[in-house]
C-alpha cells in the first residue's frame, strides 16, 4: 500500500523526512498556503519512492515531480500564490 501525506503551511522552514518501504505520495494543495520564498524541505529516507503531486495548485520541477533514489532531497519553493517549484534530485 502506498503512502499519502498532506503538506501544511507549519511545514515551511522545516524538513520532512519520508520513510517508508512502498510509495509515498506528498500532495501539495490549497492547505499547503505557503506565502512567496517560503520553502519547504524533503527527503527520501525508505525505498518508496516519493512522488510530488499538486491538486489545485501549480507544482513545476523538471524533469518530472518524482524524487530520483533512497536518499534524494529536494525543496519545495513558493514562487506565488498557489504556485510552486520543486527544486532537487529529480526524476520524470
Amino acid at each position: 500500500p502506498s503512502h499519502d501525506i498532506c503538506l501544511v503551511s507549519g511545514d515551511a522552514g522545516k524538513m520532512v523526512t519520508l520513510n517508508n518501504a512502498s510509495a509515498i505520495t506528498v500532495t501539495v494543495n490549497g492547505t499547503t498556503a505557503l506565502s512567496a520564498g517560503q520553502a519547504i524541505d524533503m527527503a527520501q529516507l525508505g525505498a518508496g519512492q516519493v512522488t510530488v503531486s499538486a491538486s489545485g495548485v501549480t507544482v513545476n520541477g523538471t524533469p518530472g515531480l518524482k524524487f530520483r533514489a533512497r536518499y534524494s532531497a529536494a525543496t519545495l519553493f513558493c514562487v506565488s500564490t498557489d504556485n510552486y517549484l520543486l527544486i532537487g534530485d529529480l526524476s520524470a
